[in-house]
């Protein structure tokens, strides 16, 4: 018995762990736009709407899958084939993929139809967050 509630305890340990140090994710528009809701957003991110043009982080980022998680319920590969589908018949577009945070602020500062997710801990003035995503 005293090795399942190790076993037990250590797995719990590692779940808070990882919940812990899961970055808060917001979603960031330019200070002159007017924040869209949560479908809002998850529409534009998905291709379904052209009210916003999107700005990812890499695939290889483990910001972009927790943000897709966190927004849709879905996960990166799902992500990928959607918009593979909505590519090939026409229907949409691959979101333009930047760098990191930086290149996502000012994406989004420059042109106030661009909409972009980093961590919360990157804000600064120059954005203003749309979507917190904790």
């Amino acid at each position: 018995m005293r090795k399942l509630e190790t076993m037990l305890l250590a797995g719990l340990g590692v779940s808070l762990l990882t919940t812990a140090n899961a970055a808060d994710m917001v979603v960031i528009i330019n200070p002159s736009a007017t924040a869209p809701s949560k479908d809002e957003i998850s529409n534009v991110y998905l291709g379904k709407s052209l009210t916003f043009t999107p700005v990812d982080l890499p695939e290889s980022s483990p910001d972009y899958a927790e943000f897709y998680h966190k927004l849709t319920g879905r996960d990166a590969s799902q992500i990928k084939a959607l918009r593979m589908r909505l590519v090939f018949t026409g229907q949409g577009q691959q979101p333009k993929s930047l760098a990191d945070a930086t290149a996502v602020k000012k994406a989004v500062t420059s042109n106030p139809k661009t909409i972009g997710y980093i961590e919360k801990s990157e804000v600064d003035s120059s954005v203003k967050v749309a979507l917190p995503l904790g």
